[in-house]
This record gives structure tokens, sequence and C-alpha cells, in this order.
């Protein structure tokens, strides 16, 4: 078995595209049992975020794993491979499991350093567990990976300059219109991302009304911020009063169009800024040409980020602070591959123990029916002799082998030990290997870089 990793995220696919693949909870618990009923995927976990949903899937076959990963995210999209295939990225074994640590440190976010996705991440593995789709071999990685993004927020001063993505939205909302403090700012949605919202503009001392579909929900967190609850069917009422619309359901189509927009403009001369970070977004696109009102939405955290490669959005991170986060992440994946490796030989050490143990008692049983007169005590340690002699001779192989499947490098010591000693390869693991030949574990590539056999 061996990691895959594929997926779609801001680094290389707009935030159209995002919005086309984007996931809520059931279609994330949809696409984990697709996953599972295709042929080369026996585990499943898929993180979906407002940036990105990426699938890591336990897989038997390199080639056949991503054409049933592929194909089940098409299906998801609409699309067919082919149109998703310069945006969908690959990674495979090591480099899966060092992505999967990045991801969860917030190094590949588009707010680096933020800390949200860890928790996204969580909800991930939790709702994976719950679903039956994370296993053994999957469980472990998840777990290093959860780790690996805890140690590097406590660790590193990366959280000094990372900042979440609503914190940074509402940086552009007070370039745009000054000081939040005392300003009547209007959120909708009180899932995670209006939470975290409410919380972040309570703390800029807004005066924060929060509305939603579910209007106990839109209490408690009213509640929480010290802020006031409204009604949803009043939106256009509620949003005349705001200075600032912060926007974040988890609704499939548009929430707020030109109409609602168009009303609470009506006889108001202040701007209005809306700060849209929801995927698929929530509010028509529209809305920002009309007059005296700003959008700040994930397209635009985007592009400043492809206007300025290599930096955060937040503004410039301390390179010693990148630096510590990416030897954290390399020291815990390292750990977890040394780990890994010598759980893939424990198998192979234990099938040439027990080949030995057979050999030996075979022999001891021949010693017996050739000298039936030796006496119980002579025939007991003639028998410890032999095991001793048998243990000393494979303690060394034993040893080193396990030392050396921890090492870096790509040597299969542990076929090489089934080799010379004989234990035979079975039809699975025989495939598995001439498989993975096609493919360097340390590569990442895109799924237009395969050729069209391997996904068609």
């Amino acid at each position: 078995m061996s990691l895959l990793a594929v997926g779609i995220s801001h680094q290389t696919a707009p935030v159209t595209l995002l919005e086309q693949v984007a996931m809520n909870a059931d279609d994330t618990v949809k696409t984990l049992h697709e996953l599972l009923d295709s042929e080369h995927v026996s585990e499943a976990l898929v993180l979906a975020t407002c940036n990105r949903v990426e699938i890591f899937a336990e897989v038997d076959r390199f080639h056949g794993g991503v054409t049933d990963v592929s194909r089940v995210l098409a299906r998801h999209a609409g699309a067919g491979v082919e149109e998703l295939s310069p945006y969908v990225t690959v990674h495979y074994e090591d480099q899966a499991i060092g992505h999967l640590c990045v991801v969860a440190a917030g190094l590949d976010s588009m707010v680096v350093g933020e800390t949200q996705v860890l928790g996204q991440l969580r909800a991930a593995y939790a709702l994976a567990q719950a679903e039956g789709a994370i296993g053994r071999e999957l469980h472990p990685i998840t777990q290093r990976a959860l780790r690996v993004g805890k140690r590097v927020h406590s660790e590193t001063g990366i959280d000094k300059a990372g900042a979440s993505l609503v914190s940074v939205a509402l940086d552009r909302v007070t370039d745009r219109i000054g000081d939040l403090a005392g300003r009547p700012v209007l959120v909708v949605g009180a899932g995670s991302m209006g939470a975290l919202a409410a919380t972040t503009l309570a703390r800029r001392g807004a005066a924060v009304t929060v509305t939603s579909r579910t209007p106990a929900t839109a209490l408690r967190l009213a509640d929480a911020v010290g802020g006031r609850a409204a009604d949803l069917d009043d939106l256009a009422g509620e949003l005349a009063d705001a200075d600032v619309l912060v926007t974040c359901t988890g609704a499939t189509g548009t929430v707020i169009g030109t109409d609602v927009v168009g009303t609470a403009m009506t006889g108001r001369t202040r701007p209005l800024v809306v700060v849209d970070l929801a995927l698929p977004r929530d509010v028509d696109a529209a809305v920002g040409t009309m007059p005296d009102v700003h959008v700040v939405d994930l397209a635009m955290l985007q592009g400043e980020r492809a206007a300025r490669p290599g930096e955060p959005v937040a503004g410039s991170v301390a390179a010693d602070d990148i630096a510590a986060a990416h030897a954290l992440v390399e020291l815990e994946t390292s750990l977890l591959r040394a780990e890994r490796q010598a759980a893939a030989v424990a198998p192979t050490v234990s099938a040439l123990r027990s080949q030995a143990a057979d050999v030996v008692d075979a022999e001891l049983l021949r010693l017996s029916s050739r000298l039936p007169d030796l006496d119980a005590r002579a025939r007991a340690e003639i028998a410890r002799t032999v095991r001793r002699v048998v243990d000393k001779l494979l303690h060394e192989p034993t040893v080193r082998v396990k030392e050396l499947a921890s090492a870096p490098g790509d040597t299969d010591y542990a076929g090489a030990l089934r080799a010379l000693f004989g234990l035979g390869l079975d039809a699975d693991t025989s495939g598995k290997l001439a498989d993975a030949v096609t493919v360097d574990a340390s590569t990442t590539t895109t799924l237009d870089q395969l050729t069209d056999r391997d996904v068609s």
C-alpha cells in the first residue's frame, strides 16, 4: 500500500475552479464513500477548505489510485478529468506525507502561518473516522500531521506574522474605511468561519450583528461575542445600517444579490464594504460594480498573493520563523518515514524468524528419529544450542535491515532479504513494486503530466 495525495488548491487553481470543486459536509461524506468503493483505494481523508480540496488516500497501485481519485474529484466538480488536470497536483509517498504536514502547519495557506487549517484537518480526520474511512495506514500519518501543525504554532514565531484569512480580509476593510471600532458590521453565517469572523470583529471593537438560516445558532454566536442576532428575512434592512458586511455561509448558490444590496444602498451616502469569504461565493459578482460598494473576496486575496510570489498575503513573515517551521516539518516527517519503513520491514523479519524456527524444529525432529536413545537432558541441551546459533546468525541481518530501511534512500532492503532467504513475494506486493518503479516517490506532479492512459 502507498500514500497518494491528489488535490486542487489556491496554489494552482483560480477561485472560479475552487468554487466548482468546493465541498460541504454532505459532499465530503459522499466523496469518502465513493473513494472507498473504488478499485484501488482502501483508506481516504478529504480536506475541504475555502482554499483547497485535497484527497489523501492509501492505494494499492499508483496509477490505479490516481485514476480512481481523479475520477471521483472530477465527478464531484461536474467536469472531465482532462478539464481539471492542469490544476490538480499529485504527491506520492514521502512527498504526500510531507505535503500534508506542510498544509497542517499553515505553510501552504494563502495566509502563511494561519491556524484555521489545523482545525479543519482535525475535523476532516474526525469525519473520516466516523465514516470508517481511516485505518492503520492513514491514522498515524494524520496524527503526525496534526502534531506537526501544533508544534509549528507553539514552538516557532510563525503565529506572530501569520493571520487568519478573516484578519487579512478585515485589514483590507480598514485600508478602505479606517478603524472598525464602533462601526456596525453584519455577519451572515454562523458556522466556523462566521464564528471566527464575529470573534475577530468583536476584538477589533466592531458592533457585531449576526444572522443565519438557523436563528438559534445566530443567537448563540451573537451572545458569545457581545453582539446581537437578527432575522435573515430582514437582510436588506440590516444591511442598510451596516458599514461592513462579512458573509461566509455554506450555501451552494448566491445569497446576496444586487437587489438586496441595491435596496440597502438606497438613500445612504456612506460606502459599504462587502467581505465575501464563502466558497462558492455568497455575493453576486455584479455587486462589486455598484456605486459606493467595495468587495473583498478570495479572488482579490489570491490576486495579491500572485502579485507577490513567495510572500504571505498578510505581509512579511520573518525568514527565520519560516525556516524554523520547515525544519520542524522535516524532522517530524523524517521520523514518521523511519517508523513506516521499519513497520514495513517487520513482516519480513517475522517471516524470516518463523522460517528459521520451522527449520530448527524439523531438524530436531529428524535428530530425535535418528538418535532415539538420546536422553532428555542431552536432547534439551542440543535444542537450546541449535536455537542459540540460529538466533545469533539472524540477529545481525534483522537488526541491520531495520536500520537500513529507516535510512534515506529507495533501496528495498526487505525485498532483498525476502529474495535471499526465499521468503517469496505475493502477487500484490510484486505488483506494487512493479508499479512503484514508474514514479519517483519524491515527485510532485500534475495530472496533465501523466499519460492519458493513467487517468482516462
